[in-house]
């Protein structure tokens, strides 16, 4: 197969949709030689703050010496972000090749009734990637919940990590944080290390605890109480941990937290201090409040459930407190739309809702445009994504603000579009 060749071959197995389990993906890497236990794991679940997690600790780990596999999930631009080795995408004829020799054992566990979906596929992938590419250590983040999801095949990794966990994907993993938590647990191995997020409510951190002592795991939380100085700006934020200085590419107050878990993480790991400062710092992930252009000021943020929300609205409410902000959403009909648009939508002087391109879970512009029109006088429905785009940066200059947000399928669809906008536009 050539890479399209390939790429296409991924998407054709979309069909199979998601569908838990071990018993496909444990016999699509016996067949292709377990490559994932030749390898040493570091194994990140939670609801959100699992990429910007997973990249600090690939980049702290690569900064010392480490050749660091990364595999993440979902891609913004490149499909090919989602496996990275020295945050390098994954060559293209390398990814073909190793695509070219899944298909057959594909075929043949299909014909035994075990269709693997895409996600096993690409799992399994990533892992014969990582091993022929000589990695040392591989950030795997957890596709969905961590239990059963594919990527729990690896064995005890050398630090599991459970990042911040909310109502997310609820159909499947359980409509309760602490069933939700349950299911993240999963991946934690015996005889293993476990950090975990400062922030946990109560009853979440108590199953964590409760499963590490099960599995005879050490437990490490992140000392909110040794974050400092927290100065937050567009740009980019800055703290202090531990009497450390650190100064973060990416915005948000929540990536202070994201940055002390991978921090934490990153010790038990044993990296010298200074790729630690490295690895947190020059991190950088799509669509996760990026400053595509500041002058006009345009952010892009894929955040898509309760807390992504309320990320976005904090940043909202003391970055660019009093100013007029106008948002492009877009959001999957399966997420709880309605607790994302409370949070952002009173927020917004305007909104044009539009929606996904080429996605069956999409929800139509109109059905967006009549919830968001509850929390905003001033809404607008239009369907296609890049149509609603144009509205809104034709009317820039009578707002303070353009934010694109609600999914990462739209910010995929529309950020290179945003990107060669203001380069031929400066």
């Amino acid at each position: 197969m050539t890479y399209e060749q390939s790429l296409n071959y991924i998407h054709s197995l979309n069909k199979f949709g998601i569908n838990p389990g071990l018993d496909r993906i444990e016999a699509l890497c016996a067949a292709v030689g377990n490559p994932q236990d030749k390898l040493k794991f570091v194994h990140i679940a939670g609801t959100n703050g699992k990429g910007s997690t997973s990249t600090m600790v690939a980049r702290a780990l690569q900064a010392s010496g480490k050749k660091t596999g990364l595999f993440t999930s979902p891609f913004v631009t490149d499909f090919r972000e989602r496996i990275c080795v020295n945050s390098e995408m994954v060559d293209k004829s390398l990814f073909a090749a190793v695509v070219t020799e899944l298909e057959p054992v594909v075929s043949q566990l299909a014909e035994k009734n075990m269709q693997p979906t895409e996600f096993e596929v690409i799992t399994a992938a990533a892992f014969m990637i990582f091993e022929r590419s000589g990695c040392d250590i591989c950030v795997l983040e957890v596709g969905l919940g961590g239990r059963l999801d594919s990527t729990n095949v690896i064995p005890t990794p050398l630090v599991s990590v459970i990042a911040s966990i909310s109502l997310d994907h609820t159909a499947i993993l359980g409509d309760t944080v602490e069933l939700i938590a349950a299911e993240k647990c999963g991946i934690i191995k015996d005889g293993g290390k476990t950090v975990c997020y400062p922030f946990q409510t109560e009853s979440v951190e108590d199953i964590i605890r409760k499963t590490c002592a099960l599995k005879n795991n050490t437990f490490t939380k992140a000392d909110i109480d040794a974050v400092s100085d927290i100065v937050n700006g567009i740009d980019g934020v800055s703290f202090k941990y531990r009497g450390a200085e650190y100064n973060l590419s990416m915005s948000g107050e929540y990536q202070v937290y994201n940055a002390v878990t991978a921090i934490e993480t990153c010790v038990l790991l044993g990296i010298d201090d200074v790729s630690i400062k490295h690895g947190v710092e020059s991190a950088s992930v799509a669509a996760r409040m990026e400053v595509i252009s500041s002058s006009p000021l345009v952010l892009l943020d894929g955040g898509h459930n309760d807390d992504g929300g309320k990320a976005v609205a904090t940043s909202i409410s003391t970055l660019l407190a009093g100013k007029r902000i106008t948002a492009v959403i877009g959001m999957m009909a399966d997420k709880n739309v309605d607790a994302y648009l409370s949070c952002v939508a009173p927020l917004c002087s305007k909104i044009v809702a539009c929606s996904v391109a080429d996605n069956p879970r999409t929800m139509s512009a109109d059905e967006l445009c009549k919830l968001a029109s509850a929390y905003c006088d001033n809404c607008s429905a239009v369907e296609r994504a890049e149509d609603a785009v144009n509205i809104a940066l034709a009317e820039i200059d009578d707002y303070d603000c353009l934010i694109v947000c609600g999914s990462l399928y739209l910010a995929g669809e529309v950020r290179m579009k945003l990107i060669k906008y203001f380069s031929a536009n400066p």
